[in-house]
């Protein structure tokens, strides 16, 4: 899974707020335009983002590998009728591209993964959204991009100690049932951990943070949001 690296790319110098603008009207532009011509363009566009960071598209496609056959089957899912032809390629093509554009909305979160600290997370989401809901919403922010890893790693480690043990002569049920009772079971341990962790650090809603500060560097990243964001207005 991809995590924060420290460097001094393009996007390692940009404040998290800018990088958040151009998540948000990214993601916006991808679902408002459908057709093939905006998808080439936006997808000129997320590959120039994972360039910024420095993020190979094949280490991108790689992290994201479990999340890849679930785009892939919708369409053949809706291709699939009850009936003569039994398969209609034409009614895979609107899945495709929807499809199409939750991966590039994936690739360019990769970018943004990879180029920026938690703990600025957090400060960029508490300072833009006032008040207790900003605090509540920048914690889950932090705790999902800390804990998530660990549940991959436990996952991982668990299908590793199964196959060692033979588990690969069960059956595909069985198999799907023990790795995943005992990925939940580490799974609560890793939280009953955390809240004793959070308890033991004398947790508080509003911790000091990382200063944060708008620089020119930032003024194209917003003007780019903001063409994305009118792309979809008109």
């Amino acid at each position: 899974m991809l995590t924060y690296e420290p460097d001094d790319t393009l996007a390692h110098r940009l404040d998290p707020r800018s990088k958040l603008a151009v998540q948000i009207g990214f993601a916006a532009s991808a679902l408002a335009h459908t057709t093939p011509h905006a998808l080439v363009v936006l997808t000129g566009l997320a590959l120039g983002l994972l360039w910024s960071a420095r993020v190979p598209l094949r280490q991108a496609l790689y992290a994201y590998r479990y999340a890849l056959p679930l785009l892939a089957l919708a369409p053949l899912i809706s291709a699939i009728t009850l009936g003569a032809p039994w398969f209609d390629p034409r009614a895979a093509i609107a899945p495709a591209l929807a499809s199409y554009r939750v991966l590039l909305i994936i690739l360019v979160s990769a970018a943004y993964i990879r180029s920026t600290p938690v703990r600025d997370s957090r400060a960029a989401i508490q300072r833009t959204v006032p008040g207790k809901p900003g605090q509540l919403l920048g914690m889950g922010v932090a705790l999902v991009f800390r804990f998530l890893p660990l549940l991959r790693q436990d996952l991982e480690t668990i299908r590793d100690a199964s196959d060692a043990r033979l588990g690969t002569e069960r059956s595909l049920l069985e198999r799907v049932v023990h790795i995943g009772t005992v990925s939940l079971e580490r799974a609560f341990i890793r939280a009953d951990r955390l809240s004793l962790a959070l308890q033991a650090r004398c947790f508080a809603w509003n911790p000091t943070l990382p200063p944060l500060a708008l620089t020119r560097r930032d003024a194209p990243a917003f003007a780019l949001a903001g063409v994305l964001v009118v792309t979809v207005l008109l």
